[in-house]
C-alpha cells in the first residue's frame, strides 16, 4: 500500500493558509487525486465543538485552557481522520497543527515550552508532517488583509499587535526538515505555483506535474 503524505499549511493570520488550502485540493482533483482536508481546531463533530468554544470571544480563557482544548480537538482529528487517511495512502492536507500551538500558545501566550511539548506529543501520538509550509507574512498585512476581506473577527483575531508579532517571529524561527517558507504577499496564482513545487519535490512518486 503506498504510503500517504501530510502536508500542513502553518502562518500567522491572515497569511492565505485556508485559501491555499483550498486551491491546492482543487489542483490535486483536477489532476485524479482526492486529498483529506482538514482544519485546526476541528475536522471532527467533537472537535468543532471544541472551535467554536476556542473562538468565541465572549468566554475567558487562560493560557493553560486554550492549550488543553487545541490538543484535545487535535488529538480526537489524528485519531480518527488523520492517521486512517495516512494508513490508506491518502494526500492529508491541514490547515494548522502542531506548530500552530508553538507558535500561539507558546511564543504568544507564554505557555513554558515543556509542558506544551508534551501535551503536544500525547495529542499526536508523536506524527509528524511530511511537510509543512509556512507562509511569511508580517502581521500588520495579516490583520489589515482581514479587515479589507470584512472576515468576522474571531477571539484570537482581535488579540493586540503585540501578541500578533510574537506569533510570526514564532513562525520566522521555524526551520528544519520538511520545513518550508513561502512569501504569502505575492499574488495567489504564484503563491499556489510555489506550494505545488513543494508538494511535487516532496512525493514526485505521488503528486503529478502541473
Amino acid at each position: 500500500m503506498a504510503a500517504g503524505f501530510f502536508v500542513v499549511l502553518e502562518g500567522p493570520e491572515g497569511s492565505g493558509k485556508t485559501t491555499l488550502a483550498r486551491a491546492l485540493a482543487h489542483t490535486l482533483q483536477s489532476r485524479g487525486i482526492d486529498p483529506v482536508m482538514i482544519r485546526e481546531p476541528g475536522g471532527t463533530p467533537a472537535a468543532e465543538v471544541l472551535r467554536r468554544e476556542l473562538l468565541d470571544s465572549d468566554r475567558p480563557w487562560t493560557p493553560e485552557m486554550e492549550l488543553l482544548y487545541m490538543v484535545t480537538a487535535r488529538a480526537d482529528v489524528v485519531t480518527r481522520v488523520v492517521r486512517p487517511a495516512l494508513e490508506g495512502g491518502r494526500v492529508v492536507i491541514s490547515d494548522r497543527f502542531d506548530l500552530s500551538t508553538r507558535a500561539y500558545q507558546g511564543a504568544g501566550r507564554g505557555v513554558p515550552l515543556e509542558p506544551l511539548e508534551w501535551v503536544n506529543r500525547a495529542a499526536t501520538g508523536g506524527l509528524r508532517p511530511d511537510l509543512t509550509i509556512i507562509l511569511d507574512l508580517p502581521p500588520e498585512e495579516g490583520v489589515a488583509r482581514l479587515h479589507r476581506n470584512q472576515r468576522a473577527q474571531n477571539r484570537l483575531d482581535q488579540e493586540s499587535g503585540e501578541f500578533h508579532a510574537r506569533v510570526a517571529q514564532r513562525y520566522l524561527e521555524e526551520h528544519g526538515p520538511g520545513i518550508r517558507h513561502l512569501d504569502a504577499s505575492v499574488p495567489v496564482e504564484r503563491l499556489l505555483e510555489d506550494a505545488y513545487g513543494e508538494l511535487r519535490a516532496a512525493r514526485p512518486d505521488l503528486i503529478p506535474p502541473l
